[in-house]
């Protein structure tokens, strides 16, 4: 039995921890909002020439940062631990932020739309996307090692929430900069040399407080003991249980690692295997071309002011993520994922079917929100449950690296890819999106395995006995 001052301090380790979901969620929709400035300003160059290919890839550009941030995330937190590689990334959040909001960095002529302008931009976009990279993989993984198997689920569920929350709120704030000058009869001036800036600058202060904060809390205690540190795990677990359940933990640690590493197919090709499509299937159901690109699509559809219905999809997020939070320990992971599956299938073919025949735009709104919401109370929360339960704790690093990288490369391949297709056909993506969710329910039903209420050490054992058959 856990006491409230366990309890307080679990609650305050994992609300330092989700502040890196948080800005993950931050950094990567910030460019929704962003994107028509910087393509006004970028395309009234007389120096080159902006085309569309230029636009996806600097809309996209993060995410090139995510893929290595993503392989940098195993070496750097074997090597230096979980907390100081989240400290590294939020410097790069902080970074990021500055250097997007002023790219010309001092050096290049302000306010002139040079290519080399725009190389230097991306550059400061991809230093931000190594930060996602690494807090995606990491901090889904700090709360999993620190959560006891009970609740681990939910905890790492909330790290999803901040993902949403951190849209939601940079939804909102780019919302606010826009209404500050609605009234301006300069706005479009504004909104094409200041507005996108202010919108990446405003990350700066959630990047600057999780810096600072992640250095209050304790290392997770299973990179301690696997790395020799046992007295210094049992300080971090008798905060969070009794002294008898902390030596117990640190001996389940021990039992199932006979050496810091393995080679990463000591428990076959299968958990791998599985990992990485789990990954693969998030991005590709296509969800974050819905996210990146949410006010255009909404603008396309007619429905009025694209950015309030951008913040009403963030609120719609938030409920359903919340819904995963609340059911993941009671209904378990596998069932989330496939009704998820099944039900963005529905939403993705009533977006495809408003763009064959005429209906109301209401439907357009509705089927969208449908898909949106789908994802948040299935495969938004529940791969970073998987992502940081899955794999045994002696490769646990390696391959959470390995499949994460994965994911952002599908991310870039999506989100680079989702605006010729859009321009080409409206119904094409989105009835390529709706096949792929049922792809992903089949794939969930046949191979991936139900962990609810297992210990990471039992999960362990139980890849071990199935590499042995």
């Amino acid at each position: 039995m856990r006491s409230d001052k366990h309890k307080l301090n679990l609650f305050g380790i994992v609300l330092v921890a989700v502040i890196g979901g948080l800005l993950f969620g931050y950094d990567t929709a910030v460019i929704s909002g962003a994107e028509r400035g910087m393509e006004q300003f970028f395309s009234s160059s007389s120096h080159f020439d902006y085309t569309d290919f230029w636009h996806g890839f600097s809309t996209s550009s993060a995410l090139i940062g995510c893929i290595i941030g993503a392989f940098l995330s195993g070496l750097l937190s074997s090597r230096l631990g979980r907390k100081k590689s989240l400290f590294i990334a939020g410097l790069l959040f902080f970074i990021s932020a500055w250097g997007s909001f002023a790219p010309e960095s001092g050096i290049l002529p302000y306010g002139e739309p040079t290519l080399t302008l725009l190389i230097v931009f991306n550059i400061y976009r991809i230093i931000g996307g190594i930060g996602v990279g690494l807090a995606s993989a990491i901090c889904p993984m700090y709360i999993a090692e620190i959560a006891p198997a009970d609740r681990r689920g939910a905890l790492v569920s909330w790290n999803q929430f901040a993902i949403i929350f951190g849209q939601l709120v940079v939804y909102f704030v780019n919302f606010l900069i826009i209404k500050s000058h609605i009234n301006d009869p300069a706005i479009v001036e504004w909104t094409t040399n200041t507005s996108w800036r202010v919108m990446f600058v405003s990350e700066c202060v959630p990047a600057a407080t999780f810096a600072l904060l992640i250095l209050l809390v304790p290392e997770s205690p299973r990179y301690l003991a696997l790395n020799g540190r046992d007295e210094e795990a049992l300080k971090v677990l008798v905060k969070l249980h009794s002294p008898e359940r902390a030596i117990e933990i640190v001996q389940d640690i021990h039992a199932t690692a006979t050496e810091k590493r393995e080679p990463l197919m000591t428990f076959g090709w299968l958990v791998i295997f599985v990992g990485i499509m789990l990954s693969v299937f998030q991005q590709i159901v296509g969800i974050n071309a819905v996210l990146y690109f949410a006010p255009r699509i909404f603008e396309s559809m007619g429905v009025g002011n694209p950015m309030i219905f951008t913040v009403i999809m963030g609120v719609v997020n938030i409920s359903f993520t919340l819904l995963a939070i609340f059911t993941v320990e009671k209904l378990g992971r596998k069932p989330l994922l496939i009704v998820g599956s099944l039900l963005m299938a529905v939403g993705a073919a009533g977006v495809a079917l408003i763009n064959m025949v005429t209906l109301p735009a209401w439907v357009a709104v509705a089927s969208i929100m449908i898909y949106s919401a789908a994802f948040m109370f299935s495969w938004g929360p529940i791969c970073w449950v998987y992502m940081s339960e899955l794999f045994p704790n002696t490769i646990r690093s390696q391959a959470t690296a390995i499949a994460v990288a994965f994911q952002w490369i599908s991310n870039f391949v999506v989100s680079s890819s989702f605006v010729p297709l859009y321009n080409y056909s409206h119904s094409m993506v989105y009835i390529i999106y709706g096949v792929i969710c049922l792809l992903a329910a089949l794939f969930v039903w046949k191979l991936v395995p139900e962990t609810k209420g297992k210990t990471l050490e039992q999960i362990t054992t139980m890849w071990r006995e199935k590499a042995k058959q």
